[in-house]
């Protein structure tokens, strides 16, 4: 999760939401890694998941990537947390839970919805205080 937030805090700087996350193979290696970028590059699927799950792909060579924790700073939105599901990955750990948009349990739990064929394991609120301190650190200095 330490990986994540010093990833979210890179996205500050070009102005996007600073969402960190990096994805573990099942030995624990970083395989992929990434932050918001749909500002920087106007990508609406620009989310950190989705950077670090097409990292990961690319790195271990095909998209299932059983046996991987995808690792974010925030709570997963329905567009993430069905990509996870799609990838296979085995668990979801994220740090601050988002009560406005999050479907890996808050909002909605599409990651553990019993009508798909994969349903990955969810470690939530680690390291939820720091996670929830960048987030709120950047919305007070961007909207007044």
């Amino acid at each position: 999760m330490r990986s994540a937030l010093a990833l979210a805090e890179q996205a500050t700087g070009w102005h996007d939401v600073p969402i960190g996350a990096v994805v573990l193979s099942a030995t624990g290696e970083l395989i992929g890694s990434g932050s918001n970028v749909r500002e920087r590059e106007g990508d609406p699927t620009g989310h950190a998941e989705i950077v670090a799950l097409r990292e990961a792909a690319s790195a271990a060579g095909e998209w299932r990537l059983t046996g991987c924790t995808l690792v974010v700073t925030l709570e997963p939105c329905t567009m993430c947390a069905g990509a996870a599901v799609l990838a296979r990955v085995d668990r979801v750990v994220f740090g601050a839970y988002d009560e406005k948009a999050g479907a890996v349990g808050s909002l909605w739990d599409v990651v553990r919805d019993r009508r798909l064929n994969h349903r990955p394991e969810v470690i939530g609120g680690v390291l939820a205080e720091e996670s929830t301190a960048l987030l709120d650190e950047f919305f007070r200095t961007h909207r007044t």
